[in-house]
């Protein structure tokens, strides 16, 4: 049995995983806590075992060959799977662990979460590290599964709402409001629906091709607003209202922190909006594992103390 891996240091299939993850073997070498030189050199014997490139340089990036690409997915769940059966028999020491946390983010969910979770990580473990990477795509069932991530973090706007195979913590509750700079002109005290739909607006869609939860909203009224902006982030929506007359209607807590020391001001969205739902998906595959669970309840404490809508943590 296993006679393909008798010859094969499964060490080098830590450094395949790292590089296909990284596109980079300095980067690979700094997760792997290992020297570049010595990880290009891990590279080369993973080479000369599989009879394939592997990765070949592409601009400044190292792009996989298509075994390569076909052989990732499965080093990567296996991996995991047996990371995790290993941390579930064993006990995680916070204070003196340095592993690696991956969390899949668009820039507002890691404006929403990072800055809390951080904060309470600093302290207990100190030598823990956490690695950001941006969503591509909506659902994260597939990341998750292979364990290229371990938790996703994502809006959804129906509390009952669950990906199929996958658990979720529920962090927090928002609804929306709408942004605007403090000197615009034809803005007094309150905002009518009259006088929204009469203004131009900056709309943020995270996702190809996706719609305005507002613009569903709007059409429940029969009525549209007139789009000048579309934006793939949030985070350039404040400076771009703060700059020009436009509106942007976005979840509270995302406006109540860029109107401190800004141009800006937000009123009361002048029609029934949806409430957005904060998550942490995480597959159940990897929920066994001493670290994966105490992640989850430092996600869950993160929210209690912040008053956040903490429903329910997945075993």
């Amino acid at each position: 049995m296993h006679s393909s891996l008798r010859n094969l240091d499964l060490n080098l299939l830590l450094v395949f995983d790292a590089i296909h993850r990284q596109r980079s073997v300095v980067l690979a070498a700094d997760e792997l806590a290992m020297s570049p030189s010595a990880c290009s050199h891990a590279l080369t014997r993973l080479r000369q075992a599989l009879g394939d490139e592997l990765f070949v340089r592409y601009g400044s990036a190292m792009q996989p060959t298509l075994q390569a690409e076909r052989m990732a997915d499965d080093i990567s769940a296996a991996l995991n799977l047996l990371g995790t059966r290993l941390s579930t028999r064993g006990h995680f020491e916070p204070a003196s662990s340095s592993e690696t946390f991956i969390l899949a983010v668009t820039d507002f969910t890691a404006f929403a979460i990072l800055p809390l979770l951080l904060r309470r990580l600093e302290g207990l473990a100190p030598h823990i590290r956490v690695r950001v990477v941006y969503s591509t795509q909506q659902d994260a069932l597939e990341e998750l599964a292979a364990g290229r991530v371990h938790f996703s973090l994502g809006f959804t706007h129906d509390p009952q709402e669950r990906i199929e195979a996958l658990d979720a913590i529920d962090c927090y509750a928002d609804d929306y409001v709408v942004l605007a700079s403090a000197s615009h002109p034809r803005l007094g005290d309150g905002l009518t629906l009259e006088r929204y739909l009469a203004e131009r607006h900056v709309v943020v869609l995270p996702w190809k091709g996706s719609t305005s939860i507002i613009d569903q909203a709007l059409s429940a009224h029969a009525v549209r607003r007139d789009v000048a902006v579309e934006l793939p982030s949030m985070m350039a929506a404040p400076s771009i209202v703060s700059h020009t007359d436009y509106l942007a209607t976005l979840p509270r807590r995302a406006v109540q922190h860029f109107v401190r020391g800004e141009n800006l001001r937000f009123f009361e969205a002048p029609f029934a909006t949806p409430v957005c739902y904060l998550k942490a998906f995480f597959h159940p595959r990897y929920a066994a594992g001493a670290s994966h669970r105490w992640m989850r309840e430092r996600i869950v404490e993160v929210f209690a103390v912040e008053g956040g809508q903490v429903a329910r943590m997945g075993n």
